[in-house]
């Protein structure tokens, strides 16, 4: 079992930036990989990055690419999103996640876990 607890969401303006947190409980977060999601209102959730087991690999969605960096402490069982340059379009909340895998993955489907997400809001 893996419990997820994202911190680190708030209110900014655009251009400012925000680091996420999520804190893993759970003797099996270094053999996870992590994701992480969001959803704003009346939208689907979506794909944001992923890093696999180690961190040495990462993924990002098209939207955030160069401006959001996934990144992961195993030694502090945590895992990190920072975001720069945000736009009004980059709020929702972010959900953490965490699969019973080595390997790094875009889809919600391969997730075993996830947290409750905390809410990032960008003002124009």
């Amino acid at each position: 079992q893996v419990q997820l607890e994202e911190s680190g969401g708030g209110l900014v303006q655009a251009g400012g930036s925000l680091r996420l947190s999520c804190a893993a409980s759970g003797r099996t977060f270094s053999r996870n990989a992590m994701g992480w999601f969001r959803q704003a209102p009346g939208k689907e959730r979506e794909f944001v990055a992923a890093t696999n087991w180690s961190g040495s690999s990462t993924y990002y969605a098209d939207s955030v690419k160069g401006r959001f960096t996934i990144s992961r402490d195993n030694a502090k069982n945590t895992v990190y999103l920072q975001m720069n340059n945000l736009i009004p379009e980059d709020t929702a909340v972010y959900y953490c996640a965490a699969r019973q895998g080595y390997g790094l993955g875009a889809q919600s489907a391969m997730y075993d876990y996830w947290g409750q997400g905390t809410q990032v809001t960008v003002s124009p």
